[in-house]
């Protein structure tokens, strides 16, 4: 037993054979399958529902065209009316139909340009003024008013001619020409295919070919011959021309890449097209587009959405082909594109806006991680529409305003909305600095500057939506209000270095000097310490919930005191009891770099200078040598990439961890003699000061900062390109120059 289905195929297939398969006796008929429901894509036989759904849904202006003259073979008459009753409402729109006209200047573009590329002069059936521009200005004229006037429903040239006469749409004169000459290049046609017995329309160029056709045709010589057809078709041309329009060579180039978006192109036609683009490697860009194409049509995106990518496709690739890696780029564009395929106004948007395609080639090309966002938060492709504006970036100090303007118009009880919307300003925000970034207008301090401003700006906003929810359910505890809410977050790791990369999480730490006495004064109170527990899980949920528009930060917390094992907020005084009796060195040296991102003047003072207290106190200086060196061999255990042929920036020995250990040791080592050590945070400006102070000598000092600098911006570039922190370009030296120094200061001396 077989499904119908492949039952129906094999019939099909067995049909096609006996008709097209060439034998010594020669062959029945050529058959071309390729107009069938998504061309050489789709299946050999579909069912009447399915071709319905097809032409309804998925069926393009072409086929309009082809459909003109379709029939069923060798049916009965209630099948041939059931077929006709199918295909008229995609054929014949029952409003006058003008877009036809636009459809057939492109399709005829098309033509033009295949036959170009081929080589092909003198086809009088797909050359200018040919058979088929008398079919088209037919058939044109047949799709615009052929709803309303049903007596140009017919598949005859001649029967819809003599129709358009008897409305007055073509001058009866007119008429009997086009005719004429349509019968008489179809009577060369015919002698031509006579000849050899090939489906040709291509006037021969030999000498013997010439004399054959000639003779065939009753005419004494052939110039006389290539004459009469000349005129012939110039006549059909001007008639063509009048109804389409004339074609200039600015529509040409616009569309010269059209024909990669038609189904019937053959793979070999396609690959010369690109080769003659100048495409070095043409296979790989043509089954990416062959790829997308079939996968844009099996999407249903209605007829504006498939008008819409029609348009904007060409010009995608034509930006692509133009770049030096096209492959990669279009292959970025695509995913964007997929990705908002189904949302036809991002189409049109694209394809009606040249300095958005701009923005969005040159952002795709200069970064994946660009692309990457884009294609999963497509509303950021609203940021391209105006370029000045994408790259106008806030002061540091501004971001907080700019983000209280994204949620000014969302009710305060809408948690989800706001959620969202806080997602969408900081991918916007983030989007509008690394284009900045890529623009070259902002150096990388200055990108993490403004990544850090933003992050922390972020933080009070979620800290402020946490606080409001959580205060009308429970009530706020004495002495609070959500401008002194008693509540801290310390930054610790690159967010307290303010040394924030793209993509870069959150090392947090919540502290209170609230008294945990008491309860909240709401209508469901709850203990204190209750209270700021759970206002530490919505902060956490705010951040870390994946909501239709992603996360907004991943969240460590583990650097908080006892770390996994430790209250989510920790009371300033219990901070620093613990911080001075029972912290780790590695907790010291992660202080180092921690420093207060929100909370009130007078609690953030608080907080530093307990920072200040714990790492001003006299450490002995072997023990904290021991404990450093022993902690950085632990990471470089754990973490390294071992990878012999590449330099791991972040963890191999000479790399970004040994200059912040440095750091953090001439930090701990000497703090209680020079406090001014605890007024920075960030590695730059501490090593400037330790050069200052004479504790690193004035070479060692600005090798460290070159090399972190250097490492930073090339490990910055790796992030933009989404990959990980391994460099292949020889950064010998700068290595050396760290392992020098960390030879001096903490190997030399055990």
């Amino acid at each position: 037993n077989l499904e119908h289905g492949v039952f129906y195929k094999r019939l099909a297939q067995s049909l096609i054979g006996l008709l097209d398969d060439t034998t010594a006796d020669g062959q029945v008929f050529r058959v071309d399958m390729r107009l069938r429901p998504f061309g050489q894509s789709g299946p050999l036989v579909t069912s009447v529902n399915a071709l319905e759904h097809y032409y309804q849904e998925q069926g393009r202006d072409w086929e309009r065209y082809a459909m003109v003259k379709a029939r069923m073979i060798g049916a009965d008459e209630q099948y041939q009316q059931a077929f006709q009753q199918l295909i008229r409402p995609f054929v014949y729109r029952r409003y006058i139909d003008f877009g036809a006209i636009e459809a057939l200047r492109k399709m005829k573009l098309l033509i033009t340009q295949e036959t170009r590329r081929q080589g092909v002069k003198n086809n009088i059936k797909l050359g200018a003024g040919g058979i088929r521009e008398v079919e088209f200005i037919v058939q044109a004229h047949q799709l615009i008013r052929g709803g309303q006037e049903k007596s140009l429903q017919t598949r005859s040239v001649y029967k819809a001619m003599n129709e358009l006469t008897e409305l007055d749409l073509i001058d009866q004169k007119q008429a009997s020409q086009l005719l004429d000459d349509y019968e008489y290049l179809r009577v060369i046609e015919h002698r031509l295919q006579q000849i050899d017995d090939q489906q040709t329309q291509q006037l021969p160029s030999d000498e013997l070919g010439r004399a054959r056709l000639c003779a065939m045709l009753d005419e004494p010589n052939w110039q006389e011959l290539q004459d009469k057809i000349d005129q012939c078709m110039a006549r059909i041309h001007s008639e063509f021309r009048q109804v389409v329009g004339a074609e200039s060579e600015d529509d040409e180039d616009e569309q010269s890449l059209q024909v990669l978006w038609q189904d019937m192109l053959d793979d070999d036609a396609a690959i010369e097209i690109l080769e003659s683009e100048g495409v070095n490697e043409p296979q790989a860009l043509w089954t990416q587009i062959k790829n997308f194409r079939q996968e844009s049509r099996r999407r249903s995106s209605g007829p504006r959405g498939r008008a819409a990518l029609a348009r904007l496709m060409p010009m995608m690739l034509r930006h692509a082909i133009q770049h030096q890696h096209p492959e990669r780029l279009l292959e970025r564009l695509l995913s964007i594109i997929k990705a908002v395929m189904s949302r036809t106004a991002y189409i049109e948007l694209l394809a009606e806006n040249p300095g958005a395609r701009e923005q969005l080639c040159k952002l795709c090309m200069a970064s994946p991680w660009i692309s990457e966002q884009l294609a999963l938060h497509p509303i950021l492709l609203d940021e391209l529409i105006d370029p000045q504006q994408l790259y106008s970036l806030p002061e540091s100090k501004d971001y907080a305003s700019v983000l209280r303007e994204y949620l000014l118009r969302i009710p305060e009880q809408d948690l989800e909305t706001q959620m969202d919307a806080l997602r969408q300003a900081k991918q916007a925000l983030q989007l509008k600095i690394a284009a900045a970034d890529i623009s070259g207008v902002l150096e990388l301090m200055n990108v993490s500057d403004h990544l850090s401003a933003l992050a922390e700006a972020i933080i009070a906003e979620v800290v402020g939506l946490a606080w409001h929810h959580l205060t009308q359910k429970h009530g706020k505890p004495e002495g609070t209000s959500v401008d002194n809410t008693g509540f801290a977050v310390l930054g610790y790791g690159k967010l307290g270095g303010q040394e924030l990369g793209y993509g870069s999480d959150l090392d947090l730490v919540f502290v209170t000097d609230a008294n945990y006495q008491g309860q909240t004064d709401g209508q469901r109170p709850i203990e204190v310490q209750q209270f700021y527990l759970r206002l530490a899980q919505r902060i956490l949920h705010l951040f870390t919930t994946r909501t239709v528009a992603g996360i907004l930060y991943d969240v460590d917390l583990r650097l908080r005191p006892s770390g996994q094992a430790g209250l989510l907020v920790t009371q300033v005084s219990s901070f620093a009891r613990y911080l001075r009796d029972d912290a780790w060195t590695w907790e010291l040296q992660a202080l180092v770099r921690a420093r207060p991102v929100f909370g009130v003047p007078a609690l953030r003072e608080t907080v530093m200078d307990i920072r200040r207290s714990i790492l001003s106190q006299p450490r002995n200086e072997q023990e904290l040598r021991k404990s450093i060196v022993e902690m950085r061999e632990k990471m470089r255990e754990h973490l390294a990439q071992r990878n012999s042929s590449m330099f791991d920036l972040k963890q191999d020995a000479g790399g970004i961890a040994d200059i912040e250990f440095i750091t953090q040791y001439i930090v701990l080592r000497h703090a209680h003699n020079h406090p001014e050590l605890c007024q920075y945070s960030d590695n730059v400006r501490l090593l400037t000061e330790a050069q200052q102070l004479h504790l690193l000598s004035e070479v060692n000092a600005q090798n460290l900062i070159n090399a972190f600098q250097i490492f930073r911006c090339e490990s910055h570039a790796l992030a933009l390109q989404g990959e990980q922190l391994l460099e292949e370009h020889n950064l010998d030296a700068e290595r050396q120059a760290v392992l020098d120094c960390w030879n001096q200061l903490l190997e030399d001396q055990r």
